[in-house]
């Protein structure tokens, strides 16, 4: 195979840390990270859902991913990070522990996951890829901040 076709046909993540796991999300919906800050709480919002904050003008709810997968809270450190998102013409913003890089994968090398019982739901999982040893859990956050518990998005986008 020639090395450029290979290039052709991976697909870029972005990978983060949360607890002793990383995870990866399609980086084409990353718009911005942004190093954590405050935000402002809204009554009666699951406990996942942090607040908003003010982004330029928008307001932006805020999901900490380790909360919403059932790691528990988090110690919000210097390295503490929040992913800013474009999904379903929406703009959200994602807290984890830790961006770690962005990795370029082909569908070859995101592997189906087994099926386990648990906080995230397999349907929001694409995948997992061993690389560099390590395992990344590719997620398929369109799906995750679109389905009905996040309540973020009032329509899922066809």
């Amino acid at each position: 195979m020639n090395p450029n076709e290979s290039r052709v046909n991976r697909d870029e993540y972005l990978s983060f840390r949360l607890g002793t796991e990383e995870y990866a999300i399609d980086i084409l919906q990353v718009r911005e990270i942004r190093a954590h800050e405050p935000v402002t709480r809204i009554a009666n919002a699951p406990a996942f859902i942090k607040g908003v904050i003010n982004l330029r003008g928008s307001i932006v709810p805020i999901v900490d991913m380790r909360l919403k997968f059932g790691l528990g809270e988090a110690d919000y450190d210097r390295f503490t990070v929040v992913i800013i998102l474009n999904i379903a013409k929406r703009v959200m913003g994602i807290v984890v522990d830790a961006v770690c890089d962005v990795v370029a994968l082909s569908a070859e090398e995101v592997r189906p996951a087994p099926v386990l019982g648990g906080a995230i739901e397999s349907g929001f999982i694409r995948g997992l890829a061993p690389i560099d040893g390590r395992m990344l859990i590719v997620v398929d956050i369109a799906r995750l901040m679109t389905s009905r518990d996040m309540a973020l998005v009032e329509e899922v986008a066809a």
